[in-house]
């Protein structure tokens, strides 16, 4: 049971937060002089367009809470639901303050004007995300240090065309997912374990015009999504759905609390993150390919292996952690290989959230 004294205090939110597994949200540097180098005036009009709303700022007033956070208690909740729901918010407030973390660094340490507009408005969003949730934690005894986690969490380089490929999915898959649980919600409201929820539609919209924002970048820098590096782009899509499948079905409580079952609502936000990335990226991956769910599948089954060898702990533990790893890397590889489909990039890539 989570309790507000001896149990996941603040020291231990920021503890998981800071964790770093395969599963976990990372904090990332990159190479800030090549970033420096990068020139958008091949897509001006557009870029512009982008920059003239992140400037209106259209949800700065959106984060305001109501009175009805006052009537939520964590005690409320059946055990299991407290445990995945506080993990659900770590998560989330962790990857939303990698971006700022990031967005900031960037900002800091480049001089492209351009790009340091952007950065600055993104930092701005992610910044106000982060705080957001993490008031929420805060609420219930359990905040996250952010201060401590910037200086005390790992950082993991990433060469610019992979913080592109990560943030872009990252950004657009973080609106499908918020949109869909706010689309299910926003018909069942009596599964609305806590008001945050009804805040997801327009926060959304602030992930979907950050993925806009390198889908311009891209666009403007074409080699980064043509030729060899189209394979990156394949593993990173992979990647990413492959860790949000896995994730998700480790929360099968919460799911089950929003009226949700955890593959049926990740196909749902594969669909719709497959439809956003046709803008910018070269292929989408066959999530309708037997061969598709079944390796996603066994992902979640080897998860759980590891899971119990790792309570089990000792000699034994932790070769059997080493055979699921193994076992992990060879589904993986196995996916990749399932035949992807081409897109053809469109003359604008500008989308709108429609969905």
């Amino acid at each position: 049971m989570i309790t507000m004294e001896g149990g996941v205090g603040p020291n231990e939110a920021t503890r998981r937060a800071q964790e770093n597994t395969l599963l976990a949200p990372r904090f990332y540097t990159t190479d800030f002089e090549a970033m420096d180098r990068l020139d958008v005036s091949s897509i001006r009009p557009q870029w512009d367009a982008l920059m003239a709303e992140m400037r209106a700022d259209p949800n700065r007033g959106h984060f305001k809470r109501s009175d009805e956070w006052e009537k939520f208690t964590l005690e409320d909740l059946p055990e299991e639901l407290q445990q995945e729901f506080i993990d659900f918010l770590i998560s989330s407030v962790t990857a939303e303050f990698s971006g700022c973390v990031l967005y900031v660094e960037i900002k800091k340490r480049i001089k492209n004007r351009d790009l340091k507009e952007l950065f600055g408005y993104m930092a701005r969003d992610e910044g106000r995300h982060a705080g957001f949730i993490n008031d929420t934690l805060k609420d219930i005894g359990i905040g996250v240090d952010l201060a401590f986690l910037t200086k005390a969490k790992k950082y993991t380089y990433f060469k610019p065309k992979f913080i592109f490929y990560a943030t872009y999915l990252s950004e657009k898959i973080g609106y499908a997912r918020y949109i869909t649980i706010y689309r299910i919600l926003e018909r069942h409201p009596e599964y609305r374990i806590h008001p945050i929820f009804k805040w997801f539609e327009k926060w959304c919209n602030d992930e979907f015009r950050h993925g806009e924002a390198f889908a311009l970048l891209m666009k403007a820098n074409p080699s980064l999504v043509t030729g060899g590096n189209s394979l990156w782009v394949r593993f990173f899509l992979l990647a990413v759905y492959a860790t949000m499948f896995v994730r998700d079905h480790q929360r099968p409580a919460f799911h089950k609390s929003l009226g949700i079952d955890p593959s049926d609502y990740d196909y749902q936000v594969f669909r719709i993150t497959s439809e956003i990335t046709k803008q910018i990226f070269p292929v989408t991956l066959d999530i309708d390919h037997p061969a598709f769910r079944a390796g996603l599948e066994r992902l979640v089954r080897i998860a759980e292996g590891m899971g119990r060898a790792q309570k089990q702990g000792g000699i034994m533990g932790k070769l059997k952690k080493g055979a699921y790893a193994a076992a992990a890397a060879a589904t993986f590889a196995r996916l990749y290989l399932v035949p992807t489909k081409r897109n053809a990039m469109p003359a604008d890539v500008r989308l709108s959230p429609v969905w």
